[in-house]
């Protein structure tokens, strides 16, 4: 599978560094393998004079639509970070890919292809797309993910919307586009809805009334609260969390020795990467730059679904001292600038919604609000017994920095949560 980018010209650079992905192995290990034993690190390196096996690594439709709606996260993780470098936020790009993907269902043939190009969904040749993406997110919404999702099309009422396209919509995602009636009403029947299909987790979604000519407002909006696989045994005690250029901030931190993780270091990116397992095959995979925010950009531009598919594939389990912060995190954003930034400006202009109203219609936002929380709490306990599988040396791995994290759904690949995090408290 090619690497796929929102815009063609800044490439290069990603490309440089994702062209050898599965190559990397060693750099990847490099650290590692000092830590383990030779006979270990064996199994890690291929034959010498042999060639690395080259792996498919999306092969079915599931997986494939996983990838896109991950790259078409990842792109606007990037899009975000480009516009405010030194902030911290939070998103689940997959609530906002079912929402504009609602939307294209009432999109004309050439304005579904430009929304699909920023999607990620040109390359699938899926004739069943929205049988899979449905699929999908039942999947990832299933009992014991942790994850509540709601994503919705609100269309202004006086556009006279064609009731075909109201009902496949609800026909094949299960949720019917709403007609706004304008006013404060309409900021309570968005804000009551989300809340209800969130457990109520997510309040006040809109802070604010929508405007008067609102025409078309596709929102998306999740809770997630999952659970570690492994708990921790030490939970609350307050550490330093260094930010960047100003003093220290005390932060509550969970800790446990010899917890099982995945681990390696990227020298290229000069961060170390760790693959934390979550109830319901789920995993927290955390970038730690080697320095206060050094070489965010570069891990930013890093991130695709073949990418870190790659990482996951590679990393070592290892037994370490975890230390990672107590999180209770929520960013609220209108994402809509960045979607024209990814190539919909032209679409954005001078909207096609053939199949929803004859009338003209101008999207005048896409609403997205995540909250997240993690805790202490596990199925397991961590073993007392020593490091095994060759491991020599007791290794540490403390979040007490900037870093960037995903949560991802490990049977199908599909990217759930990506943040961003300078300092916690910036998004408490």
């Amino acid at each position: 599978m090619s690497v796929i980018w929102s815009e063609e010209g800044k490439a290069t650079r990603a490309q440089q560094l994702l062209g050898g992905a599965r190559m990397k192995r060693m750099t990847l290990l490099l650290w590692l393998g000092v830590l383990f034993s030779l006979s270990h690190a064996q199994l890690s390196e291929p034959e010498e004079g042999g060639e690395e096996e080259e792996v498919v690594l999306f092969t079915t439709p599931t997986t494939k639509m996983a990838a896109a709606t991950s790259d078409f996260g990842y792109n606007l993780f990037r899009q975000l970070a480009l516009r405010d470098p030194p902030t911290s936020f939070l998103l689940s790009p997959i609530t906002i890919s079912a929402a504009l993907t609602q939307l294209s269902m009432g999109a004309s043939p050439e304005a579904e292809k430009q929304m699909y190009r920023v999607l990620r969904y040109h390359n699938l040749q899926d004739s069943q797309l929205h049988d899979t993406l449905r699929d999908l997110l039942s999947s990832v919404r299933a009992p014991g993910k942790g994850l509540s999702a709601a994503s919705r099309v609100y269309l202004e009422r006086k556009m006279r919307l064609k009731l075909e396209y109201l009902n496949v919509v609800e026909r094949q995602y299960g949720v019917r586009p709403k007609a706004l009636t304008g006013g404060a009403r309409d900021l309570r029947e968005i804000n009551d809805w989300v809340k209800q299909q969130t457990g109520t987790k997510v309040d006040r979604f809109l802070s604010s009334a929508l405007p008067r000519n609102a025409g078309v407002v596709p929102v998306g909006a999740a809770f997630f609260k999952g659970q570690w696989v492994t708990r921790f045994s030490q939970s609350g005690k307050m550490e330093n969390f260094q930010v960047d250029g100003d003093p220290a901030t005390q932060v509550p931190m969970m800790q446990q020795d010899r917890y099982p993780i995945k681990l390696g270091l990227d020298t290229d990116l000069g961060c170390t990467i760790a693959q934390v397992h979550m109830q319901g095959d789920l995993s927290m995979v955390f970038f730690l730059p080697d320095g206060v925010t050094k070489n965010m950009t570069l891990i930013e531009e890093s991130l695709t679904a073949e990418f870190v598919q790659d990482l996951s594939n590679t990393l070592h389990p290892v037994q370490v001292d975890l230390a990672l912060p107590i999180l209770k995190l929520g960013y609220s954003a209108n994402v809509l600038p960045l979607l024209s930034d990814m190539g919909l400006s032209e679409w954005l202009a001078q909207t096609n919604l053939e199949k929803i109203t004859a009338q003209a219609a101008k999207v005048s936002g896409v609403h997205h609000k995540v909250v997240m929380e993690t805790a202490p709490e596990g199925s397991q306990y961590a073993t007392s017994a020593h490091p095994s599988d060759g491991q020599l040396l007791p290794l540490t791995f403390h979040v007490n920095r900037p870093f960037i994290f995903l949560v991802r759904d490990e049977p199908s690949g599909a990217l759930l949560l990506i943040g961003k995090v300078l300092n916690p408290r910036d998004l408490a």
